[in-house]
């Protein structure tokens, strides 16, 4: 069980933290919180400033200016559970006296340590490899191992960075279905990935950064909103010919919608449309058939891949004009 607190005091809080590395800001200003109960996924491209980020979160890094406060005050790490992206687990040593010696880190007695261990590898369906050494583990059974080492103590605040590389599909479910049990017993997760598609399914809210300063925020329907001039669907047409690049974008100007993609298949091509919810799809669908005979129609919502995709693209382009 985790502990109560009076009040309603996010459980890890970032205040406007900035780094700087010479003249390089590897953060500027960064602020996001996350609850008890609330996974929330920190997302960026290689070099945004995630690193630095946890980094300072984890006490590891001292910001230049702005705060980390976790329930209001500072870092209980017998609370804590954290997974690197870098392995680190020692290699020569069995897998449950791995868990168990980190569970001690977290003060556990040793006889503590040694069931959780136990139940974990169970969970984890490595009971069979307790005895062997970690080197002996395949990437995705040490990724395993290390996952179990960060949640075996109970922690409240969970950060886990990069929790599903290595792991094939039906262990990334698994992983899915563990981090939401943290959730419901009433943690904090903060996750880092790279899997977008992942990070949609589980995540309650995102902050997305780049350049080391906030780009978007907010739960996916608020992304969508932001992202991509208030869209939060896209439609994709096939239609016969080759792609009329100056056409669909007359098209999309006088719907209101935006071209996210155009695409040569041969025989056909497919343009990939984000739709505000003022837009009916039945206005767009008689303009688009009055030019074009469609063959195939799709709408979805706007996924947090495109969003990602469109707000760095966005991103750079004004960067590049800077």
């Amino acid at each position: 069980m985790l502990r109560s607190y009076p009040g309603d005091l996010p459980m890890l809080e970032v205040d406007r933290v900035t780094k700087r590395y010479g003249e390089r800001f590897a953060a500027s200003d960064v602020s996001f919180t996350v609850r008890r109960g609330e996974v929330m996924g920190f997302l960026g491209p290689n070099g945004a400033g995630k690193t630095t980020t946890l980094r300072m979160i984890l006490g590891l890094t001292r910001p230049d200016s702005g705060q980390v406060r976790v329930e209001g005050g500072a870092l209980d790490r017998r609370t804590l559970g954290y997974l690197p992206e870098e392995r680190g687990l020692y290699p020569d040593v069995r897998a449950e006296d791995m868990l168990a010696y980190l569970a001690t880190l977290r003060g556990r007695t040793w006889a503590d340590a040694r069931a959780a261990a136990r139940e974990w590898l169970e969970r984890l369906s490595l009971a069979d490899r307790a005895r062997d050494r970690v080197e002996t583990l395949s990437k995705g059974n040490q990724q395993k191992l290390q996952v179990a080492g960060a949640l075996l103590h109970a922690p409240e605040l969970v950060i886990l960075d990069e929790p599903f590389s290595g792991l094939d599909p039906l262990n990334q479910e698994l992983f899915l279905e563990i981090i939401a049990e943290q959730r419901a017993r009433g943690a904090a997760v903060l996750l880092s990935a790279h899997q977008l598609d992942l990070a949609e399914r589980l995540c309650d809210r995102f902050f997305l950064i780049s350049r080391g300063r906030e780009l978007l925020a907010g739960t996916l329907a608020e992304l969508r909103r932001a992202a991509v001039a208030g869209a939060d669907r896209v439609v994709a047409f096939e239609v016969a010919g080759a792609p009329d690049a100056a056409g669909w974008a007359a098209l999309v100007r006088e719907q209101g919608a935006t071209l996210l993609a155009l695409r040569d298949q041969g025989a056909t091509s497919r343009a990939e449309l984000a739709l505000p919810p003022t837009v009916a799809l039945s206005r767009l669908l008689a303009a688009v058939a009055a030019r074009h005979d469609v063959r195939e129609l799709e709408s979805r919502p706007l996924r947090l891949h495109e969003i990602y995709v469109r707000a760095l693209g966005d991103d750079r382009a004004a960067e590049a004009v800077a």
